[in-house]
């Protein structure tokens, strides 16, 4: 078990643990001693006792090996868990042996070693570990002991009988791996995508709490910056009006000044009246989405149109990321443009990004916000990791964007024209939810004014 040694963490936390492969040889253990000695003392049904104890016992002896040898909480690589699981079917293989190969109904759980390891360990040990399952599947067919029966009487199964379970053994062992490893595969995905959306969730937090932590650093600093403010005053006072401190002291009021604007500033960004780039209209949203993608050689046109006052929200990091992404995947496939459209009313909000590229692949448009889905192609800004897109990028926007209370749609455009079109939906209400009322008062005030 040399390989069992990684050294990428998060890998290893993925790897299988030994007790949990340990558990199973036990109840594995359990279910085999059961079986035989109910055949054989219950049933009455001659087989070779013995040997099927001797093979059963290689088991228990192995476990009770491992459980000495290593801790409970050690993981094994994959080699090692591979090496393990091919010893459990080559044992179920030696038991069906000495108990009627595959006319045995037991034949059945070779499908449980690659179940588990389809589950865990990489697509090629799986494979190996199917073929393996299937030549000693294979071999029972011509090689095996009696099944055991009735004393006196024989059970022969017709050998196109014992075929059909052969083929569904196959069967099986192939669909249930695959099955199982794209469960285990798509399991996998999504939590390293919540995991990596959790941390933009988190920057995102931080970012926000900064004016918190900043007003809190202002308040704390306001009565020693009070008390320089004092000092330098009565300094003021008493030094002579020329002199070589005069332009000291008036230079230590001017910064002492200086500082009391900064904590003034300071203070007020965690208040609802934190100045004019705290809250912003949808053109502004869009301005600012758009902006630093402009010099990249892509026009970008913004068409906006609305049958109500402008939408105003608060400045959300989540709708800017969102929304950015969303524009540079357009500009990624664009061949000559892209289009933004703004549209509102008294009810919702939209904002439709829109390419002339060759549009979403028919086969991911259904899958398109999972994680891991990408369609990404020669990038437009000459990267030279063109096409090594992760397909996070859209989950993650797809995910801050719903957070936000929106709604999002992915389409191609309808004949003659092409390119991808992606609809991002608000209710007006969840647009404005986290605008102040006294900042809605101020824009219906400022719209009727106009």
């Amino acid at each position: 078990m040399a390989d069992t040694a990684v050294t990428d963490p998060g890998r290893d936390a993925q790897h299988l643990r030994l007790d949990t492969l340990v558990r199973l040889r036990w109840l594995a253990v359990i279910g085999q001693s059961t079986a035989v000695a109910g055949v054989h003392f219950g049933l009455g049904f001659p087989l070779p006792f013995g040997l099927c104890f001797l093979a059963i016992a290689i088991s228990a002896w192995l476990n009770i090996a491992l459980r000495i040898r290593y801790p409970v909480s050690y993981r094994l690589g994959d080699t090692a868990a591979s090496i393990l699981l091919g010893y459990d079917i080559l044992q179920l293989a030696a038991l069906l042996y000495l108990t009627g190969g595959l006319e045995n109904p037991f034949a059945l759980l070779f499908l449980a070693p690659v179940l588990i390891s389809a589950t865990a360990l990489p697509p090629g040990r799986t494979l190996v570990l199917g073929i393996l399952a299937v030549i000693s599947a294979t071999a029972l067919v011509f090689y095996h002991r009696p099944l055991p029966w009735i004393p006196g009487e024989t059970l022969q199964l017709p050998f196109l009988y014992v075929a059909g379970i052969w083929c569904a053994i196959l069967l099986g062992l192939a669909f249930t791996g695959v099955y199982a490893w794209r469960v285990a595969e798509e399991a996998r995905d999504l939590a390293a995508a919540l995991t990596a959306t959790e941390l933009v969730l988190a920057r995102e937090q931080h970012l926000s709490q900064l004016d918190g932590l900043a007003a809190a650093a202002a308040h704390e600093l306001g009565t020693p910056l009070a008390t320089i403010t004092l000092v330098a005053k009565e300094l003021s006072r008493l030094a002579p009006k020329e002199g070589p401190f005069t332009e000291d002291i008036a230079l230590l009021r001017d910064q002492v000044d200086r500082c009391r604007e900064i904590l003034g500033k300071l203070t007020s960004l965690s208040t609802e009246e934190a100045g004019p780039l705290e809250h912003m209209t949808l053109s502004h949203l869009i301005e600012e989405v758009a902006g630093p993608q402009r010099p990249f050689g892509v026009p970008i046109t913004v068409v906006r149109q609305g049958e109500a006052p402008e939408p105003v929200c608060r400045r959300n990091p989540g709708i800017l990321y969102g929304l950015g992404n969303l524009v540079d995947n357009a500009l990624d496939f664009a061949r000559a443009g892209v289009g933004i459209e703004a549209r509102w009313t008294s009810d919702s909000v939209s904002v439709t990004v829109h390419d002339d590229g060759p549009g979403f692949a028919p086969e991911v448009l259904l899958r398109l916000g999972e994680p891991y889905v990408t369609t990404r192609g020669a990038h437009r800004r000459g990267t030279e990791d063109a096409g090594s897109g992760l397909g996070l990028g859209l989950f993650i926007a797809k995910t801050l964007l719903e957070r936000s209370g929106a709604s999002i749609t992915f389409t191609n455009a309808a004949a003659p024209e092409h390119g991808a079109v992606v609809t991002v939906a608000w209710p007006r209400a969840a647009f404005e939810r986290d605008l102040p009322p006294a900042a809605r008062a101020t824009r219906l005030l400022h719209v009727t004014d106009a």
